[in-house]
């Protein structure tokens, strides 16, 4: 087994598996590859959240955790509450709890209200109290009314919590409140930039050591090693699903041209498609869709050799970020990268970053 790098990530079942079994396999890859931390997305179909972690704190010993994400309004405070204290014990320390918005049409579908800046604040304030053992008694605020809330009086845990942030408001509540950060794909440098920068300023400006909140770049990471058509689907595939869910908030914060997504909703190919892109659409229909995108919204991607990927991963700890995801890929087809990583990553840069992908750094 390979030292630990605990400033990288990957995700577990990337993209669209066909048994959730495949997580274990992958957990025993990556730990086996030294990455430090795998996260787990959730889907309504074989990828609920809460069964998938259970799955990889069991088979893990040294992986750090992380929901990335699940939305709070899915489910009870004191079921999320309770699921996280878990886990923490499970993986002895190993957890973070990652949360997100949502795609706001599909809350409105699920009969689900809208997730707020101010709900997620009061539900974060909600779980840290519980964690510590505490009697809630009748709450009423932005995340909802609760006469009694309360899990164990012995409960003393310090559970980091984690934000997938897009926007200047919701970057500014993980500075405040959050203990780490997943920015989203595709950002260009700029965008990274910008978004740090905020991250850190709102931690500053609450009275936060704004180091203390761990950034993660999700990082397309889509080597010439995976076969073309599986690239196709992890690189135009996943834009293009992106575009489908949110695609004015993704060219509004990278401040990107919008005419080419006018083009993209209106094409006959696209319209034609039933449902998420990357899952359904065929070569074909990927190979055309590629013609509908700028170059320039495809390039924030490590793509190329083992060893030009490696290098674009280092580059972006130069944009100011503390860690990497390497999304899009799995831990096999990622091994290539990791080994190139391993040739030029810098010498104690990362030396205080625990398992925990939003731990505490670790004493100098």
């Amino acid at each position: 087994m390979h030292a630990r790098l605990n400033e990288l990530g990957c995700y577990g079942l990337a993209g669209a598996p066909t048994s959730p079994r495949e997580l274990l396999g992958e957990v025993e890859v990556a730990e086996t590859l030294g990455l430090g931390s795998m996260f787990l997305s959730e889907r309504f179909n074989i990828k609920e959240v809460v069964t998938l972690s259970g799955a990889a704190g069991a088979v893990s010993s040294d992986l750090g955790i992380a929901t990335g994400v699940t939305n709070h309004n899915t489910r009870h405070p004191l079921v999320t509450a309770s699921f996280a204290t878990t886990m923490h014990r499970l993986t002895e320390g190993r957890f973070a709890l990652g949360l997100g918005r949502g795609i706001a049409p599909l809350q409105n579908l699920y009969g689900l209200t809208p997730i707020t800046s101010a709900q997620m604040e009061d539900f974060v304030g909600l779980m840290r109290r519980l964690w510590h053992g505490e009697m809630i008694f009748n709450h009423a605020g932005p995340a909802g009314a609760f006469p009694f809330l309360h899990l164990d009086a012995t409960f003393d845990e310090d559970i980091p919590v984690m934000l997938s942030a897009f926007g200047p408001k919701s970057l500014e509540l993980a500075g405040r409140v959050f203990d780490g950060v997943i920015l989203h794909t595709f950002f260009t440098d700029e965008t990274v930039v910008r978004c740090v920068d905020t991250v850190r300023r709102a931690a500053d400006e609450a009275g936060r050591d704004p180091a203390s909140v761990r950034v993660w770049s999700c990082f397309a990471t889509v080597g010439d090693h995976i076969p073309s058509e599986h690239r196709l689907r992890k690189t135009v595939g996943r834009l293009a699903t992106y575009l489908q869910g949110y695609g004015d908030l993704l060219v509004e914060t990278n401040r990107w041209d919008p005419a080419p997504l006018k083009r993209f909703r209106g094409d006959s190919v696209v319209g034609a498609i039933p449902g998420a892109i990357d899952g359904t659409a065929t070569a074909d229909q990927l190979e055309h869709i590629a013609t509908l995108l700028p170059d320039e919204w495809l390039a924030p991607a490590a793509t190329g050799s083992p060893d030009q990927c490696a290098a674009a991963v280092i580059d972006q700890f130069d944009l100011g970020v503390d860690a990497v995801i390497l999304h899009g890929a799995t831990p096999t087809e990622l091994a290539p990268v990791v080994n190139a990583y391993r040739s030029v990553r810098p010498t104690g840069r990362f030396d205080r970053l625990p398992a925990n992908p939003a731990g505490p750094l670790l004493p100098a």
